[in-house]
């Protein structure tokens, strides 16, 4: 009697124990950091699965990591500007579980330049940095709103992420292909100067895809580059993707303290 007593403890232990390490395996893995993605359509083109052969960057960065200790979510969505990512709620569902010890990678740009308030899209931003804003009536929210610049956006991505104990890291936009006299037309006098002037002075990591791709366009054939476009001279094809989200890992790789990189596999 005696023994199956002892051999029923060291049973119920067993399964206890193992209920116990399992139970510190999934908080162990629900608990790893997270890298969320937030940008427009050249970072994730439509659902990510590249139809019409157009992709955007991102839909590729996971790749690069090691997925066992870090998660890696494309929150991109095309069409958005820095403003309307924010309107349309979607910072603050990610904002919901934004943790410390997680990553915050963003690209805007493209669309921030459109109207204010049409009745197409109605996403653009004042210009700059500044904190100058002017009230509208939003035909598409059917809502007065007051909107700000770029700089603006921008800077409350970066401050919110940092109140969070979150890492934020901006790139400047990926850039067109459009050229003059020879080479690529930059953005070093607009949303690529903004972004980086909004990174220097908040504390955030700083990528410049803007012109570490326009250096490669520059090295090819004007005709090879537009291989990477088949459609227009924003959106890539999966080629012109991986180019890309290259220099995403590059830049990545060159920031000295940022930890984000020691997640990455060693391709």
């Amino acid at each position: 009697m005696n023994k199956l007593i002892e051999l029923f403890k060291r049973k119920t232990f067993l399964i206890v124990l193992f209920i116990a390490c399992s139970s510190f395996a999934v908080l162990l893995q629900s608990e790893k950091p997270v890298l969320y993605i937030i940008g427009d359509s050249t970072v994730k083109n439509g659902d990510g699965t590249g139809k019409q052969s157009l992709w955007g960057w991102g839909s590729f960065l996971g790749s690069y990591f090691d997925e066992q200790k870090i998660e890696v979510q494309n929150h991109a969505i095309g069409g958005r500007s820095s403003r309307t990512f924010l309107t349309e709620g979607r910072w603050d569902k990610i904002l919901a579980t934004l943790k410390p010890g997680d990553y915050v990678m963003m690209q805007f740009g493209h669309n921030d330049a459109g109207p204010l308030d049409d009745t197409a899209r109605a996403r653009g931003t004042i210009k700059g940095t500044g904190d100058d804003s002017v009230e509208i009536y939003n035909p598409i929210r059917k809502m007065k709103e007051v909107v700000h610049s770029y700089g603006w956006y921008m800077r409350k991505y970066v401050l919110e992420a940092k109140a969070k104990g979150a890492t934020p890291i901006i790139c400047s936009l990926i850039p067109r292909n459009n050229w003059k006299d020879g080479k690529v037309i930059r953005s070093n006098e607009g949303y690529g100067l903004w972004a980086r002037e909004i990174a220097e002075k908040y504390g955030a990591y700083f990528i410049d895809l803007n012109n570490s791709i326009a250096d490669v366009y520059e090295r090819m054939d004007p005709s090879a580059v537009k291989k990477f476009f088949p459609v227009d001279n924003t959106h890539t094809n999966k080629e012109g993707a991986l180019l890309n989200v290259g220099k995403v890992i590059k830049g990545l790789r060159s920031l000295n303290d940022c930890r984000l990189k020691d997640y990455l596999l060693n391709k």
